[in-house]
């Protein structure tokens, strides 16, 4: 990366590591071969590579490899899984419950799947960004087909109870989906032990190329295609299988399972080091739970000042304002407003999200450009 550039936007995308582009190379030239050619070496060698990523992709969240679905990231798994399950109930009453701070992954399918008749309930969130169970409970009804609820807030890093959310939905016998972006990779996540029946995410979070992410369905789950053409991925999602992503997004499953305690470790000493020396700084407020969150993850506001303004000051340092799917709105962003954030506050937001490659030399110096940029804006 740029030695004159701190990048602090993790959870936007993350730099492919060194590692994951070495094994994806040679799928590019040498190993060019089409995964669904069955006939000859190239087609079988493709083929391995790509059951050899499935099976690290699904050891990654405790899956059965046949549970794993291969798309072009966690959009498209949402779609996938929300609009397969609402398909079913076609002509029928159907109820799904989701989350007012979901990414828009998943908010724009069921918005998009109301027109047509479906019923959503977005459940509320506290000041700290959590949900209430027992609003969740009263909110089931016989006509709930799906609850879907994210692990990990993409803006605030807000851990949600999962495991409980699942116990609910299991009582009953409801399907609980998770778009978990955000979360594998970084905390332990276990499809099994927790509960869950569908969980989206995408390769470029986690130190993988983009273009590539994976749908778990649980054993036993039948859901049908949104692409047709083909039968791919046991008819589930056809088309050409990306299989340099595909081999890139296993080693980058692989990688994060090795080293996932260590990083977190290490993010989460350099996260608080960052929050200590801006907290400091007068009218600075965190948004989300102190502790219930990703260890790598900051949302700070920063009272009087114009976020867009200090963004352009920053010029140095690549941080956020929210999610990179919505930055191109001018309006606040919607978690921080369905947490109680003022709009003044939440326009004078920033997002902080560091990765395996950030040093503290980075922090230490990110703190200082910052503290200066915020004193120059007020005195201004």
């Amino acid at each position: 990366m740029n030695s004159d550039r701190i990048y602090l936007d993790h959870n936007a995308t993350t730099p492919v590591d060194p590692r994951v582009l070495e094994v994806m190379l040679p799928f590019f030239n040498d190993r060019f071969g089409n995964a669904a050619s069955r006939n000859h070496a190239y087609g079988w060698e493709a083929e391995e590579s790509v059951e050899l990523a499935r099976e690290q992709v699904a050891n990654l969240i405790g899956a059965d490899p046949k549970e794993i679905v291969f798309t072009s990231g966690a959009t498209e798994s949402n779609n996938l899984a929300i609009k397969s399950v609402a398909e079913k109930f076609d002509g029928h009453p159907g109820h799904v419950i989701s989350c007012e701070t979901e990414h828009r992954a998943v908010l724009d399918p069921l918005r998009s799947l109301e027109k047509a008749g479906l019923q959503v309930t977005y459940l509320q969130v506290d000041s700290e960004g959590l949900i209430d169970l027992k609003e969740l409970e009263s909110a089931m009804s016989e006509h709930t087909i799906l609850i879907s609820v994210m692990i990990a807030n993409n803006e605030t890093g807000v851990l949600q109870p999962v495991a409980q959310i699942s116990q609910l939905a299991r009582k009953r016998n409801i399907p609980f989906m998770t778009d978990a972006t955000q979360a594998v990779g970084k905390i332990p996540v276990d499809v099994k032990a927790m509960g869950i029946d569908l969980l989206s995410f995408s390769a470029h979070k986690m130190y993988g190329p983009k273009g590539v992410g994976a749908l778990y369905v649980r054993s036993g789950m039948k859901i049908g295609s949104q692409i047709d053409g083909g039968g791919h991925e046991r008819g589930m999602r056809s088309g050409t299988l990306n299989v340099p992503g595909i081999v890139g997004m296993g080693k980058a499953c692989e990688l994060c399972e090795e080293q996932m305690q260590e990083d977190a470790n290490k993010l989460k000493t350099m996260r608080n080091k960052l929050e200590q020396g801006l907290l400091q700084v007068t009218g600075t407020k965190r948004n989300g739970h102190e502790s219930e969150r990703l260890p790598h993850v900051s949302n700070l506001s920063f009272e009087g000042i114009d976020g867009e303004k200090l963004l352009l000051s920053l010029s140095e340092i690549a941080v956020s304002q929210g999610s990179a799917c919505t930055s191109a709105t001018v309006e606040p962003s919607h978690v921080l407003k369905s947490m109680g954030v003022p709009d003044e506050l939440a326009f004078s937001s920033l997002r902080f999200g560091l990765g395996r490659f950030t040093t503290a030399e980075e922090i230490d110096l990110a703190t200082e450009k910052l503290k200066l940029a915020i004193e120059q804006l007020r005195s201004q």
